[in-house]
Parts: C-alpha cells; sequence; structure tokens
C-alpha cells in the first residue's frame, strides 16, 4: 500500500443506508417481541395465575428455543438468499407472536414463547450477517449503532406503549400488535432488500464446517465473549420490572416512563457509541460501558433498598440502559469482524445460539436464586403496594457484576487479534508486489 494512501472512508452510501434501515426495523420488530415482555410481567403473573419468580424461565423458554434454532441454522442459513431467509425467519417470528395472545395458562405461554425464539435467533443472525454482507469494516460501527438503535426505539416507543395497551386494553393486546407490525416489516423487507447471494458459492457446508470453524481460536475467544456479555446482563434484566414494582414500591404506571427513559438513553448510547467504536476501538468503549454497568447494578440492585424516589428509578433505569447499549454496540461491532465472509451467516447462527442459550442460562439461573415471599408492612406504606416481594436479588446482582469484571479482558484480547490478522491481511498482498 502507498505510503500516501488516505485512510478509508466510513461514510455509507444512499443504497447502504437503505439496507441499515430495513434491517433495523426487522430488528425492531424482533426485539420487541422480546422485550415487551418483561415489563408486563407482573401483569402476566398475575392474570395467568403464576408467582412472579417464574418470570425467568418465561424469558428463558424464548431464549433456550432460540439458542436450538441458532445451532441448526448454522448448518443451513449459508445456503440461501439472506432476503428469503430472513423473510421465512421473521414469518415464522409473527406467528409466535400471536400464538402468545391467545395464551390460557403458564404452559401454553411457554410453548408459544418457544415457537417465537425458534425464528427470532436466526432473525437476529441473519439481520447481522446482511450487515456485516454490505458494509465494510471501518464503516461498520456506525451500521451496528443503528441496526442495535432498534432496542433503544422499541424501549422508547414500543415499551411505553404495550405497556399502555395492556392496562387499558388487556395483556393480550401488545402481543396481537407485535405480531401485526411482523406481518408488516416481512412484507416490506422481502420487496425492499436486494437480493444477497454472493456468500453463496456453491458449496453445502455441513458438520466439519461446523467443527472448523469452532477450533479457530478467535471465534472460540469470540463466542466466550459473547456468553459472558449476554449472561452478565440477562442474569438482572428480566427481573428488573419486578423488582421495582414489588420491592421498591414503583407504581405500574411509572413502568412504562421508566422504559422510556431507558430507550432514549440506550438510542444515545447506540448511535454515538458506534460512532466511538470506529474512531477508539471496542474495547475502550465497552470498558467504559461495563464500568457504568457496574456501578448502577450495585448500588440498585445489590444494596438494600425498599423504597427509591421516582425520579432516583428514572436516573438509575437510564443510566443502566445507556451503559448497556455501550457494552453491546461494542461486542457487537467486534465479533462482526471475526468471521471470514463465507462461514459469516454459519458464524452468526453460533453467535446468535451462544447469545440466546447464554441468556437462557442466566435467565434460569437466577430464576434458581430468587424467591417469592410476603412484604413486610412498613409505616407510610400505599394501600396499593403489592403484597409480595422478590427474595435474593442481591445474590443475582452480585452474579452479574462479577461476570461484567470478565468482559474488559476478552474485548481486549479479541481485539488485539483481529487487528493482527487485519495487519497480517494488508501486508500479504504488499510482500507479493
Amino acid at each position: 500500500m502507498p505510503a500516501h494512501a488516505s485512510a478509508p472512508s466510513t461514510s455509507l452510501s444512499g443504497r447502504q443506508w437503505g439496507v441499515v434501515l430495513v434491517v433495523a426495523a426487522l430488528q425492531f420488530v424482533n426485539i420487541l417481541d422480546f422485550v415487551i415482555v418483561m415489563p408486563i410481567g407482573p401483569r402476566l403473573s398475575t392474570a395467568l395465575g403464576f408467582p412472579a419468580s417464574h418470570l425467568p424461565w418465561m424469558n428463558g423458554s424464548y431464549t433456550a428455543t432460540a439458542s436450538l434454532a441458532g445451532l441448526l441454522g448454522a448448518l443451513f442459513l449459508d445456503r440461501f438468499d439472506r432476503r428469503k431467509a430472513v423473510g421465512v425467519a421473521v414469518a415464522g417470528l409473527t406467528v409466535g407472536t400471536a400464538l402468545c395472545g391467545f395464551a390460557g395458562d403458564f404452559t401454553t405461554l411457554l410453548m408459544a414463547r418457544s415457537v417465537a425464539g425458534a425464528f427470532g435467533g436466526p432473525a437476529t443472525s441473519l439481520c447481522f450477517a446482511i450487515i456485516a454482507d454490505t458494509i465494510p469494516p471501518q464503516s461498520r460501527g456506525k451500521a451496528m449503532g443503528t441496526v442495535m438503535g432498534a432496542f433503544s426505539v422499541a424501549s422508547v416507543f414500543g415499551v411505553p406503549a404495550g405497556l399502555w395497551l395492556a392496562e387499558h386494553v388487556g395483556w393480550r393486546a401488545p402481543f396481537f400488535v407485535v405480531a401485526g407490525l411482523g406481518a408488516a416489516v416481512m412484507s416490506g423487507s422481502v420487496l425492499l432488500l436486494p437480493s444477497l447471494r454472493g456468500h453463496l458459492t456453491g458449496e453445502r457446508r455441513g458438520v466439519s464446517d461446523l467443527l472448523r470453524l469452532v477450533l479457530v481460536r478467535d471465534v472460540q475467544l469470540s463466542y466466550l465473549m459473547t456468553a459472558v456479555v449476554m449472561s452478565a446482563g440477562f442474569v438482572l434484566i428480566p427481573n428488573i420490572a419486578a423488582y421495582l414494582q414489588f420491592n421498591l414500591g414503583v407504581p405500574e404506571s411509572l413502568i412504562k416512563y421508566a422504559y422510556l427513559a431507558g430507550g432514549v438513553a440506550s438510542l444515545v448510547a447506540t448511535q454515538g457509541g458506534g460512532r466511538l467504536v470506529d474512531a477508539f476501538g471496542s474495547f475502550r468503549v465497552g470498558t467504559l460501558g461495563t464500568a457504568l454497568v457496574l456501578v448502577v447494578v450495585f448500588t440498585v440492585f445489590y444494596l438494600p433498598r425498599q423504597s427509591m424516589a421516582p425520579g432516583l428509578v428514572l436516573a438509575a433505569f437510564a443510566g443502566f440502559m445507556m451503559a448497556q447499549g455501550l457494552r453491546n454496540v461494542s461486542y457487537t461491532t467486534l465479533t462482526t469482524k471475526v468471521p471470514d465472509p463465507a462461514l459469516r451467516a454459519m458464524f452468526q447462527s453460533l453467535q446468535s445460539a451462544v447469545q440466546h442459550g447464554a441468556t437462557a442460562l442466566a435467565a434460569f439461573g437466577s430464576g434458581l436464586l430468587l424467591s417469592e415471599a410476603a412484604r413486610p408492612l412498613q409505616p407510610g406504606d400505599r394501600i396499593d403496594r403489592p403484597l409480595r416481594m422478590l427474595v435474593g436479588m442481591d445474590q443475582v446482582s452480585l452474579v452479574s457484576m462479577a461476570l461484567s469484571l470478565c468482559i474488559p479482558p476478552l474485548l481486549l484480547a479479541v481485539e488485539r487479534r483481529v487487528q493482527a490478522r487485519s495487519v497480517a491481511a494488508t501486508a500479504a498482498p504488499a510482500s507479493a508486489d
């Protein structure tokens, strides 16, 4: 490479922005389907008659089947046009979400969530594979920040709207509305996304390719990092709404505003964080996010509290979501640089399996650490304050903080290996010349 060569541009073309926005819409529906269950969880437990301590199992059923689908998808998703594959995945997610609205008890709700997860997992991996296929590495942080902003938009608009529907129409309404959005976005993606077949080589990949992929040291470190990040977050996240309502006495009507504040903070973090990752690298940005997570988890969830001022609840939730956004955009952008293009969907499918598998184990684990008990009455309690509480959130918080401490070293290790490989690949053509 000539010494005077300029650095590659990080700007995106109009066509690339079009792909990014369609993928962001797909992820919005996918994420909304996943996150809407958590804030309405206390209402679901009351309506269907199951303990609030079982809520992590409801989230775990989704992520467990998503993990299994990711493992199976790793063997065949690279054989199909990305546009067709993601259309099928979102269609299945839409059906599973609609089935949740027809659930009559805890068991049927678990089954419906499992169906949604079986298609939601591959949808996530395909969305990230599309971004990696169409966006060059030097611009990928910006693109991933936009796509991951779907989580924030879902929190800013979708979660409060879903909570409003649950309060005024009934708990089934959010599922039906999300299913309708899924059908609309799925139809739009098939029409607007270009055919993406550049990864097709005519070679069918099987178990031997899968084994070769997972034996690569960079891949192993990437998956370990993914598992730790997801476990650190989701050992805690499914229980936040119930903890705020039952333990801290936050009124249900305030929960939607907490998610609104958190969504705005997360949107700022993912958009700004993606650009920071392009400029400063995943390790620095991810470490900053991890430090913020540790502060919030220790002060809000670990220290014993029986109440919290509404303003402090909003600030704490916003801080937590901003920190999570910085951390997630850092590790996700980094993992897209690990695989070779021909194995990208296989890598992303396994990545999805690891993500959802770690999330399921974390959710199930928190369910084992938590129990439900009668809440002791306190002087000055509101008459409508719940008479039950979650026990064990201090232990859950300790697990979350311990896992978070492992994230910066893993970010640094993967980033250094990716950079070394990139330098070697750039030097090879120069040596040949």
